[in-house]
């Protein structure tokens, strides 16, 4: 029979041994984590020069594209600037005769619409002689 010192040590030997069982399945876990880690980073290492390539690739064309833009915007912008000078052109050549004619013309339609009013409001059977 087992004394009590005895049982003891059998207790803590078996929850010893469980103790390194349970450690033992999480190295192996853990090993096995980390060999798949050590996978990814060497296939990201095969990729990265590839991808660094083609990004390198990218920003060139992306570069070519924003200088073929500022040229459409300088186009743009001259266009621009012409068009406002030859609105002033326009606007200084047509716009003052022009509002100059049509003052001319509406004073001239007031005036036949006054004389019109005028002969309206004359009485009507007077003679020249007056009586």
């Amino acid at each position: 029979m087992l004394t009590g010192g005895q049982l003891a040590a059998l207790i803590v030997a078996v929850f010893w041994a469980i103790l390194v069982c349970f450690l033992a399945v999480v190295l192996v876990r853990l090993t096995r984590v980390l060999t798949e880690t050590s996978k990814i980073i060497a296939e990201m290492g095969e990729r990265t020069p590839s991808l660094l390539d083609d990004m390198s690739q990218t920003i060139s064309r992306a570069n070519e594209q924003m200088t073929k833009v500022e040229a459409i915007t300088a186009n743009v912008e001259r266009m621009t600037d012409d068009g406002a000078a030859m609105t002033t052109a326009v606007r200084s050549a047509f716009g003052g005769p022009l509002v100059k004619g049509s003052s001319f013309f509406a004073g001239i339609r007031r005036a036949i619409e006054a004389r019109r009013e005028r002969r309206a409001a004359k009485p009507v059977g007077r003679s020249r002689t007056g009586r």
